[in-house]
């Protein structure tokens, strides 16, 4: 309740691990409260734990070092991205993924030794008290531990930034999202419809052709591409196979994404041979990082278009 101690129901909704029971958490606490208060301190925590750090106390240490570390990487980082070459933000982008390759890789360890030495307690255990419940699931405890543990230093570290803390916040937004989503999901009655054969007539245009674009623009070519890309659009447009066109760019680099809709699969190979469409791919040459990423795709063409994204 942010008053600076813990009542019992706190200190249950936070250390309870599913295998502990009500008793012996309550055991605990009353062990940790030398105080006799019925409300834990900050300094009854430290000094009972400090007594069974063992070999942690060494992690815990290298870990608060490592965490100011990184804070103080991602900062600089920030500060000094956008003005670097194009050499020096590979680099970056290297180290970040390397860097976060390394601690999944240590995370992944300990979640491993965590659920081993869990399953060998349940194992071990023949008490047949039911054990504690966890009010809330292990996944958005670690989250909600290392938000706490972000903004303790935070506050105390001057070259620290709270945006990366911020960002922090909004994935556990989003997984909170997603994990109502799929509850719903989860919960949601399967309907299949009744299988139907359909009948074409003979040579009949039955299939509609979808084409997706990807492209990945060079920064300093951003402008002549976009001239490029308007020119194209106008003419695939008016050609009279085309039923729709949509554009979509990625806000956080300078990737595009362009849909065409064709009457059928002819229309879209007539379109290929046109002189506004090779001049279009022979310019993305120049403009692209990479090579275009083209992916086609036929549906029943029976389905009026309705809207289009």
């Amino acid at each position: 309740s942010d008053d600076g101690k813990l009542s019992f129901d706190e200190f249950k909704a936070y250390f309870a691990d599913g295998v502990l029971s009500g008793e012996e958490l309550h055991e605990l606490f009353h062990t940790i409260d030398t105080h006799n208060t019925d409300n834990l301190d900050t300094e009854e925590l430290c000094d009972y734990f400090s007594k069974h750090l063992g070999e942690y106390e060494n992690v815990l240490s290298v870990l608060e070092d490592l965490n100011v570390t990184i804070l103080k990487a991602m900062d600089k980082t920030k500060k000094d991205y956008q003005e670097a070459s194009n050499l020096e933000q590979f680099v970056t982008r290297f180290l970040l993924k390397e860097t976060l390759n390394q601690l999944q890789s240590l995370q992944s360890s300990l979640e491993c030794a965590m659920e081993t030495t869990e399953e060998q307690t349940r194992q071990e255990r023949k008490d047949p008290t039911k054990p504690e419940v966890l009010s809330v699931q292990w996944p958005g405890k670690r989250l909600a531990r290392r938000l706490q543990r972000n903004n303790s230093l935070a506050s105390n570290n001057p070259h620290s930034s709270t945006g990366w803390i911020e960002e922090d916040s909004q994935w556990v937004t989003q997984i909170n999202r997603l994990q109502k989503l799929i509850d719903r999901l989860e919960k949601k009655d399967l309907k299949l419809e009744p299988f139907e054969e359909e009948v074409l007539e003979e040579n009949a245009k039955s299939h509609i052709m979808i084409v997706q674009h990807q492209m990945s623009v060079i920064e300093e070519k951003v402008e002549e591409f976009h001239l490029a890309l308007k020119h194209y659009v106008e003419s695939a447009s008016a050609q009279g196979g085309c039923l729709h066109v949509s554009i979509q760019k990625i806000p956080s680099n300078f990737h595009f994404i362009v849909y065409e809709f064709w009457e059928n699969s002819n229309a879209w190979n007539s379109h290929l041979q046109m002189n506004y469409s090779k001049a279009f791919q022979r310019s993305n040459v120049d403009f692209l990082e990479t090579p275009e990423l083209i992916t086609t795709m036929l549906v029943p063409g029976k389905y009026q278009l309705f809207t289009l994204f």
